[in-house]
């Protein structure tokens, strides 16, 4: 017999390297809180940071811009760019590649939710694609 779901609160205070290469902090996932369908942490990304080329195999992301901006080339070879601004909401539909870099001085933050609850069970790395964005 499983014990009766509860809930959890969860106080960002650590941080996990990401296959993607950036440090999230951790967050609501499997493997803190026992989800099952959902993941949300926090990412600050510093200036000048810059994500490997990736992709969430079969999850959607939700992301919420709390500070700053990032550009996001996305598409099957980064072919599309867009400037994500605090304030402004993105989704990314499972499978598709994408590659996120914050190109300002000042950092940048964000809400990221996904509908995998291992948070880097789905990450496939396209090194790839990497060259595709200079």
């Amino acid at each position: 017999m499983s014990p009766k779901p509860t809930c959890h609160l969860i106080r960002p205070e650590s941080s996990y390297e990401g296959k993607q290469g950036l440090s999230y902090f951790t967050g609501i996932a499997a493997e803190t809180v026992g989800s099952s369908g959902i993941c949300m942490h926090l990412l600050t990304m510093p200036p000048s940071a810059r994500a490997k080329a990736h992709m969430h195999e079969s999850h959607e992301t939700a992301i919420y811009v709390l500070s700053g901006e990032v550009h996001t080339w996305y598409g099957d070879r980064l072919e599309q760019q867009i400037v994500v601004k605090a304030g402004d909401l993105f989704y990314i539909p499972a499978g598709v590649p994408h590659l996120p870099a914050n190109l300002s001085a000042s950092p940048a933050s964000a809400v990221i939710a996904r509908t995998d609850p291992n948070e880097q069970e789905s990450v496939v790395l396209l090194p790839q694609l990497d060259g595709q964005v200079a």
